[in-house]
């Protein structure tokens, strides 16, 4: 099967290339890009092109990638299920998602990374990335099998949910996830800073009387993540990146040349600590919701590069999870289906350009992540996000493909959306 896209402005920043050109697939692959191919293919080539598809107007990238996705199959599918979630990440304009290991059980083994890939090939939409648990159960005390995890098809390990609060345990993991080329994901919290608080700590956790979460709680976790980095010669990506002094932290490892990466969710450059104000937990997330000065640190972090990835840290909940009082609610956001049209606000207020998102939310997931993914080269992998960035639309919850309708952007007006999906050069979405 041929499929010709013509028209678009193709953005792929791995080869540097911003320009209108034309994309012809087959069989699941890239075979050629550059300027009037429907008529120089149709003069070469015996066979036809099945399809044709005008995308006059619109924008042409990499598959997107979200590396931090919580999918909640096996044990949780009442708040998402593999089928539902990979159906909210295509409608999101995502080809590629990793997803955390905070299941039920835990995926710390084999069996379940094993389940998880073969439910995930069988609904056959988004690539789906297992994330392997560092410790058993993550529980912060043994650690996994990590090559018997990588065999069965692991892309990185993370405790995600809970931190590795051993030091001792965070400097083995890292050692030996280096040895087998595995990233570490680290969730970045001192448990006894933030101390069952539920939100930011500061003027509006006071006025609102609601126990809170200090910055440092944070900082402190990824400064020592930093020094064990440093000290192994390993790498480390600290997830979730939420304050003004993590930037700094993470900026200032980067620039001693120290193997640190990050993301950041686009509810951390979007919204603040004083959305709290109606006790809506919609937007109880963790980390929490900070202040405006570490909303502009993060677009700061975003802009020269401190920070590498966008990753929407999708979070599906059941209405029971959210429906109760503020302290008892469940953390999380169901992110898949609005990250891409409120991060490219950040392009609307010139703090990122098209490119340099992009790079974002593809390149640099998958260069984290060591995945063949993130480019539009001949040979890749026909994964491609066709995006329309005038199209205005209105977030609605109840329209959400996700099982997960806990979003605080309900209701909110956007700009740009994806109107094509394509994995493997097969239309996964079609939004037109």
């Amino acid at each position: 099967m041929k499929l010709l896209l013509t028209g678009a402005r193709i953005i792929d920043p791995a080869q540097k290339i911003d320009s209108r050109l034309d994309v012809l697939l087959e069989n699941g692959r890239i075979i050629k890009t550059g300027n009037n191919l429907a008529r120089s293919t149709r003069s070469k080539d015996t066979e036809k092109i099945t399809e044709l598809i005008d995308l006059e107007g619109m924008i042409l990238v990499p598959g997107l990638i979200d590396m931090h996705t919580h999918l909640r199959e096996p044990g949780y599918e009442y708040k998402e299920t593999i089928a539902t979630g990979v159906t909210a990440a295509v409608t999101g304009g995502f080809t590629s998602i990793a997803c955390m290991p905070n299941t039920n059980p835990i995926n710390d083994n084999r069996a379940t990374t094993e389940f998880i890939r073969r439910k995930a090939a069988e609904v056959a939409l988004a690539n789906v990335y297992p994330v392997g648990a560092i410790s058993r159960n993550s529980e912060g005390s043994q650690l996994t099998e990590f090559w018997d995890l990588k065999e069965a098809g692991i892309v990185a390990l993370s405790d995600d949910g809970k931190p590795v609060m051993n030091a001792g345990l965070m400097r083995r993991a890292m050692e030996y996830a280096h040895s087998l080329q595995l990233p570490i994901i680290s969730h970045c919290e001192d448990i006894h800073l933030s101390a069952n608080g539920v939100m930011n700590e500061g003027y509006y956790s006071t006025i609102l009387g609601l126990n809170g979460i200090p910055a440092i709680a944070e900082e402190a976790m990824i400064a020592r993540d930093i020094l064990i980095a440093e000290f192994t010669k390993t790498a480390v990506h600290i997830a979730h990146v939420s304050t003004a002094g993590s930037v700094r932290l993470i900026r200032d490892a980067k620039a001693r040349g120290l193997k640190v990466t990050a993301e950041t969710a686009p509810h951390y450059f979007t919204l603040k600590d004083e959305s709290l104000q109606s006790y809506d937990t919609n937007f109880k997330v963790n980390p929490p919701l900070r202040t405006e000065r570490d909303v502009h640190a993060i677009k700061e972090g975003l802009a020269d590069g401190t920070i590498d990835a966008i990753a929407c840290d999708h979070a599906p909940h059941g209405r029971t999870d959210k429906e109760v009082e503020f302290e008892y609610a469940a953390n999380g956001i169901s992110g898949l289906e609005t990250s891409l049209g409120l991060s490219l606000n950040l392009i609307h207020s010139k703090i990122l350009t098209w490119p340099e998102l992009i790079a974002r939310m593809s390149l640099n997931p998958a260069r984290i992540l060591n995945l063949p993914k993130g480019t539009l080269v001949t040979g890749a992998d026909a994964d491609i996000t066709v995006i329309d960035p005038l199209r205005p639309w209105t977030v609605d919850v109840q329209t959400f493909r996700s099982r997960g309708k806990n979003s605080p952007f309900n209701g909110r007006q956007m700009q740009g959306k994806v109107i094509l999906t394509i994995v493997g050069g097969e239309i996964k979405y079609d939004g037109r």
